[in-house]
């Protein structure tokens, strides 16, 4: 799965806007719009979605779920588990 946050961190590490990737996929822009707007995972179509995925793989990202490692080189982020509340 690809969570919003992922698709918009994807777009800005290749430096593209939604109409790129949405030509790239070949889907419509509001489909990407849409699936952006998503909260946490991205919901829409399973066919449009594989889609997006692919077309950012092929431009060079990789998606990293949680807990799993990255098994490229490169650069890249990853969100961080938030560190536990001090105790006082």
């Amino acid at each position: 799965m690809i969570t919003a946050a992922q698709m918009r961190a994807a777009r800005a590490l290749l430096g593209i806007d939604q109409k790129t990737l949405a030509e790239k996929a070949g889907v419509s822009v509001p489909t990407i719009q849409r699936m952006e707007a998503s909260p946490g995972n991205v919901r829409g179509v399973v066919e449009s979605l594989t889609k997006v995925v692919e077309a950012l793989d092929a431009l060079g990202i990789e998606l990293i779920g949680d807990n799993a490692p990255s098994t490229a080189l490169g650069r890249g982020v990853r969100l961080k588990e938030p560190a536990p509340p001090r105790g006082g």
